[in-house]
């Protein structure tokens, strides 16, 4: 019998820079991608976090990442 998927809503972080864009995911080390448009940075990070998350499925103590938090703090400049 086929396992039922689950869906999770996982944080990642879009920059743009000069030569495109670039992105990863903070809960997952080593979970990072890059592309010439915001759609293909999307499609990208998406299929990134599929293949980091089906190899952490594959490990003894897989545990889906917990949600992180996203705040800012000021500084001079």
């Amino acid at each position: 019998m086929k396992k039922k998927s689950k869906i999770v809503n996982m944080p990642v972080v879009i920059e743009k820079d000069k030569n495109g864009f670039f992105a990863y995911c903070p809960s997952l080390q080593g979970c990072y991608t890059q592309g010439g448009s915001y759609e293909e940075i999307i499609k990208n990070i998406r299929e990134a976090v599929e293949l980091c998350l089906e190899d952490e499925k594959k490990s003894q103590n897989f545990i889906i990442p917990s949600n992180i938090s996203l705040t800012s703090i000021e500084v001079k400049v």
